[in-house]
This record gives C-alpha cells, structure tokens and sequence, in this order.
C-alpha cells in the first residue's frame, strides 16, 4: 500500500522513506506522536497531496486511477468541512447524489454510526462528536472495502469510543481493511490487530499487537543510599538509573529476591516497589527520541 514514500515540504520531511502494508480483515493503528507525518501520509494515500518519492496505493492502484472511488476507499480526515445550515441527512444525500450511490444509502449510513436520531438536525447543532460520527457515515456511504480515518475517536466520550471500537472489529470481521491513525497507543490497543508506529516521518516499529505486548515488561523500582552496593550485589542483572540519585528500575529479580540479597549485603532500601510497564510506556520509549515538529 505505501512503498518508500517521502514527502518533502521545502527543507522539511514530513514523509521519511516510509513503507507498509495493511492486510484486509484487520484494522491496523497508524500511530505516531503529533506532528509525525501520519496525515501527510494518509493525504498521499487519497491522492491529496502528490509524494516526492515512492508510491501509495489501495488495491494496487492509485487513488486517482479509481474508476468508483467512493465505493472502493471511503475516507474522514476530518470532521469538517460540513454546510451547517444542512441536516445531517441532507448532507449525505448530496453526496449520494454526486456518487451515483441510491439516497436510501444516506439513511443506512446514518443509523449504522447511530446518528439516526439526530439526522433531521441541522449540522451547525452538532457537538465534535456527533460530526465524527457524520464524517464516518460519509465513510461508508459507498459500502467500501477499505476505511481510512485520521483520529476518529477526538470529541467521542468513554461510550463513543466504546462503541467506535465495536464498529471497527464488526468492519474488520466483514473482511473490510481499516486503517485508523492516532497519537494515542492506549486509546486503540484493544482495536487494532496490527500497528505502525512512525516518529518524524520515519518508521519506529511495525507489528502484531501481541508483539508489543511482548516487549512490555515487568521491572522494580528500588529506592536506596547505597545504590552502588546494591548494584554490586546483583552481577549480571539488567539494573538502570531511574532520573534521579538514588532510584533505580532493576528485571528479570524479583521484589522479595532484591529483598533478601539487599538484606544480606546489609543494604539499606528505602522503597520496593513492582511496576508494570504497559504498551503507551513502550510506544513513547519508541518515538520520543525521534519525535519533531512536521
């Protein structure tokens, strides 16, 4: 889908040398801190902005090259872009029409994001979250096969982003791709299947799911005096500096075991404490380092 893809804005990169594939029957989280590149590459992809170098495709071909497009990619970008003095109805209707697409499909679109009751409602009424909800019905207008959605869940509550989960998996279960960016891991880790993760324009890790959570482990956090004593006394353990004098972040031991060791070597030990590291621990370890401004 996108094979060495760079998009340069004078001296900025805002696009690296970027390459990935999304599988149909999966949605896939395009992740990156704000700022990274992921709407520049999602514009290329809709054939919005021409790349520098390289090429993004859905199915093989070219946005432009679509005889159909609406009913092969449906896109939202952003939730905007809507006449506030039309209903939500009338807007999809509009769009229908110039789609050569049935206007029942308006209707079907709208109660499918559970806008329904709110579709004689002129668009100018809705809050953020009910315009996501139109521009994802806009979406799916043409029934496509693939879905593309920058940052979906901005302006839902806990019970939109809920039921957006639901829908992604129902979409992805039908055998439709989804790709859905954002520049929060712990708001799609139990969507998505797989993830690419770009920072500055550049890919930073791409994978199962599973495999991140592989990779986030376990660790104690050790507050003593006597740090290097400690340290001494736990050859070939993974110990590190925690940010300040005194803390450290010690694996693969046990608390109970720095416990005892500590004790024996007549360490004093001001706090012992087991942390868990989860997948949003992991994603900013990944970009941080290479997050900048695009």
């Amino acid at each position: 889908m996108v094979n060495n893809l760079t998009k340069r804005f004078g001296a900025i990169r805002a696009v690296d040398n970027l390459s990935f594939t999304v599988e149909p029957g999966t949605v896939t989280g395009f992740l990156g801190p704000n700022g990274a590149g992921k709407t520049t590459t999602l514009r290329m992809l809709l054939g919005l902005v021409a790349p520098t170098h390289g090429s993004a495709t859905i199915g093989g071909h070219r946005y432009a090259d679509l005889p159909r497009p609406v009913e092969v990619v449906g896109a939202a970008l952003e939730a905007s872009g809507f006449h506030k003095r039309r209903t939500g109805l009338a807007h999809l209707r509009v769009l229908c029409a110039a789609a050569g697409l049935p206007a029942r499909r308006a209707d079907q679109a709208l109660e499918l994001v559970g806008m329904g009751p709110a579709a004689g409602r002129r668009v100018g009424g809705y809050s953020l979250g009910m315009r996501q909800r139109l521009a994802l019905a806009q979406a799916l207008l043409g029934d496509p096969g693939v879905l593309i959605l920058d940052e979906p869940a901005n302006g839902l509550d806990p019970a939109g982003i809920s039921w957006l989960r639901e829908l992604l998996r129902s979409l992805a279960a039908a055998g439709k791709t989804v790709l859905v960016s954002s520049h929060l891991l712990s708001e799609v880790e139990q969507t998505v299947d797989d993830v690419v993760i770009i920072a500055a324009g550049r890919s930073v890790r791409q994978g199962r799911v599973a495999e991140l959570k592989a990779e986030a482990h376990s660790g104690v956090r050790v507050r003593t005096p006597h740090a290097d004593r400690l340290v001494r006394a736990l050859p070939g353990v993974p110990v590190r500096a925690a940010g300040e004098p005194g803390l450290l972040m010690i694996e693969r031991v046990a608390a109970a075991d720095i416990g005892r060791v500590a004790l024996a070597a007549g360490v004093e030990l001001h706090e012992l404490t087991p942390v868990q590291s989860d997948l949003q621990d992991l994603f900013l370890a990944l970009t941080n380092h290479t997050a900048g401004i695009r």
